[in-house]
C-alpha cells in the first residue's frame, strides 16, 4: 500500500520587511535537508502582510498531490494568531478539499534547546 503524500507548511506572521520573510524560507530549506524530514513537501506561508499566503500554499500542496497537510505556526508561544487565527484560516480553506486531511500543530513553546539558542545569541553580542 502506497503511503499518502504529506506536506508541511510553516506559517509565520509575515512582514513588510522582505529579509524577515526570507528567514522563514531559510528554515524551510534547513528542514528539507534534515535527515528527520519525512514530508514530501515543505513550504512556508505568511499569515498576513506578505505572500505566499496560507491559502495559496495550501492550494499548491493539494494541487501537487498532498493528501495530508501539517500546518505549523512558526511562533514561539501560544497567542491569538497561533491558537485562533491560523487554525480558522486553515479550516476555511480545507473545506474546499474534503479528501485532504490536515492538522494545525501548537507553536514552538517551551523546549530545553531554546535555552541553548539564547546562550548562543548572547555569546554573539
Amino acid at each position: 500500500m502506497q503511503s499518502k503524500k504529506r506536506a508541511l507548511i510553516l506559517v509565520d506572521h509575515g512582514s513588510v520587511i522582505k529579509e524577515a520573510n526570507d528567514m522563514l524560507e531559510e528554515i524551510v530549506k534547513m528542514i528539507k535537508q534534515s535527515r528527520r524530514c519525512n514530508f514530501d513537501m515543505v513550504c512556508c506561508a505568511h499569515m498576513e502582510l506578505a505572500r505566499p499566503t496560507i491559502s495559496e500554499v495550501f492550494e499548491l500542496c493539494v494541487s501537487s498531490g498532498a493528501e495530508e497537510i501539517v500546518v505549523h505556526p512558526f511562533f514561539l508561544f501560544p497567542g491569538r494568531h497561533s491558537t485562533k487565527d491560523i487554525p480558522r484560516m486553515v479550516s476555511e480553506i480545507a473545506r474546499n478539499y474534503p479528501n485532504v486531511s490536515y492538522k494545525v500543530t501548537p507553536p514552538l513553546g517551551i523546549h530545553p534547546k531554546i535555552v541553548d539558542v539564547i546562550f548562543e545569541r548572547i555569546g554573539d553580542v
